[in-house]
């Protein structure tokens, strides 16, 4: 294996460690993540691509219901804010309020290929006013701040769909130049909001236009009602994919009350078409929903789980024979009341449905984050505001049902703490040849040592990572160089990564 396909497995596992579930609040993109790689493995997209019926689609992550139909619990998950569509226990049923629309009777999922080029993040980092030429690290071009970390900073992933974030740091106090503890920030954390009015909704979504033009999505569905830290309006736009709207696929910029970007998170290239379906129309998808929606049912033991009681116990609806075994003369026996729980007796929440809107949603294919034909509910409860469920729309004979689960792989080593341990991207021998520059990925909200374990035939390296897991602090991925020095110099030595089991490149 070479060097550079050993930083390529290192980066995926990297993505899968450290950043596949980090989320911008209310902008829905995922740093670095590799499951919406667009590299054309997946089963799914290769078959798309060649001549014939389209393949059955697997929508992975699914209810589990007759036909796989899958609810927007499968896809891309339930929206921040919102409740699970499922209802808990009691399950759901939606009730739509008036007719329902017609949709086409076929329509195409749609897949992100192709690679992100220099041009297009060097387009996107001007419409947020980052100045520089974007450097290729790995698997992912990025835009940084120079010495002492303070600025913007642009990481966009090379492959499609070129998942991208965006983070404005005022900088920090370094190394031993401040006391630990919660007050000491590490380098590059952002500092609190000044507080203040936020701009108006308005004022927000005119700032965000410039951003969302320079990705394509100027014909987005926009809306601006959310506010963080007081004084940041946060635009959220679901872009049009296909001439369909989309759910999951979403953009979100922090507009601070100048007018100013000072975060943000979405995707860079548009998924391009591929096989067309068979779709139902949102009267059946509604059903479908419904039948997805039941409910996990009472949680707990219940259903007449124990014994009945015995016979002369008040309430056990047996007469006392004094023998316990027969009633008494001219007595007739009562059958035994059900067992029933709270839960059981409880009526399924009715949700009504007062919009029903076709278009694409983000779900998961055969490992990989797909466009998928869909209906899109907007559900309208009496006790909260309004949300959107989103129910797959492709023709029940097309959908596979979701695989059983495969026996856990093997998890990363971890520390004593218990957290995964940190993967090393590369070293440089400096000095004497006994200094070991470490380079690996982390969180800025981590402190992080080296240590190094020397054989005669190899040098292991092994990254420790301190954290307090009571700091609320933004989850984003930063590398990091931290040095160690060996006994002896490393010479022909090979440098293993503790981790992972493999030879660490040298720079």
């Amino acid at each position: 294996m070479s060097g550079t396909e050993n930083v390529r497995r290192r980066r995926n596992v990297l993505a899968a460690s450290v950043a596949a579930g980090v989320l911008l609040a209310g902008g829905g993109g995922v740093y670095l993540a590799t499951t919406a790689s667009g590299d054309g493995s997946g089963a799914a997209a290769k078959a798309a691509d060649a001549a014939g019926p389209p393949p059955p689609l697997r929508l992975e992550g699914g209810s589990g219901g007759t036909d796989a139909g899958g609810d927007s619990r499968g896809g891309p998950g339930i929206a921040p804010g919102e409740p699970d569509p499922g209802g808990g226990p009691n399950g759901t049923v939606y009730t739509a309020k008036g007719p329902l629309p017609q949709g086409p009777s076929s329509a195409a999922v749609h897949r992100p290929e192709g690679l992100v080029t220099s041009a297009e993040v060097t387009r996107l980092a001007e419409a947020l006013g980052i100045s520089g030429s974007p450097s290729l690290v790995g698997e992912v071009w990025t835009i940084r701040p120079e010495k002492d970390g303070s600025g913007p900073r642009l990481d966009v992933s090379r492959k499609a769909p070129g998942n991208w974030t965006y983070s404005w740091y005022d900088g920090g106090p370094a190394g031993d130049s401040c006391l630990k503890g919660k007050a000491c920030p590490p380098p590059g954390e952002s500092k609190p909001s000044p507080g203040g009015t936020p701009l108006s909704e308005a004022a927000a979504k005119a700032a965000a236009a410039p951003v969302l033009k320079a990705l394509g999505q100027d014909d987005a569905k926009v809306t601006a009602t959310q506010v963080m830290n007081g004084s940041v309006r946060v635009v959220n736009a679901d872009p049009v994919v296909g001439g369909l709207p989309t759910y999951g696929w979403s953009t979100g910029l922090h507009i601070a009350r100048d007018g100013r970007t000072v975060a943000g998170s979405g995707m860079l290239k548009e998924p391009a078409e591929k096989a067309s379906y068979p779709v139902v129309q949102a009267a059946k998808a509604l059903a479908r929903l419904n039948e997805d929606s039941k409910g996990t049912g009472p949680i707990g033991i219940g259903g007449c789980a124990t014994d009945p009681p015995a016979a002369g116990v008040d309430g056990s609806g047996r007469p006392d024979t004094g023998a316990g075994r027969e009633p008494a003369h001219g007595k007739p026996v009562s059958p035994p009341p059900p067992c029933e729980t709270i839960v059981d007796r409880a009526a399924p929440d009715q949700v009504p449905v007062t919009a029903a809107v076709f278009g694409l949603a983000a779900r998961d294919v055969d490992g990989e984050r797909l466009l998928v034909p869909s209906w899109l509910f907007t559900a309208d409860p009496k006790d909260g505001a309004p949300y959107t469920v989103a129910q797959a729309a492709v023709a029940p004979e097309y959908l596979k049902p979701p695989e059983k689960p495969s026996p856990a792989p093997t998890p990363t080593p971890a520390q004593p703490d218990g957290t995964a341990a940190r993967v090393v991207e590369s070293v440089r021998v400096e000095g004497d040849g006994r200094q070991l520059a470490v380079t690996f990925w982390g969180g800025v909200c981590s402190t992080y040592t080296v240590k190094a374990e020397e054989q005669p035939d190899r040098v292991t390296v092994r990254i420790v990572e301190k954290s307090d897991p009571e700091r609320v602090c933004i989850m984003i991925a930063k590398d990091f160089t931290k040095t160690v020095t060996l006994e002896k110099p490393l010479g022909d030595r090979p440098v293993v990564d503790g981790a992972s089991g493999e030879a660490v490149p040298r720079r």
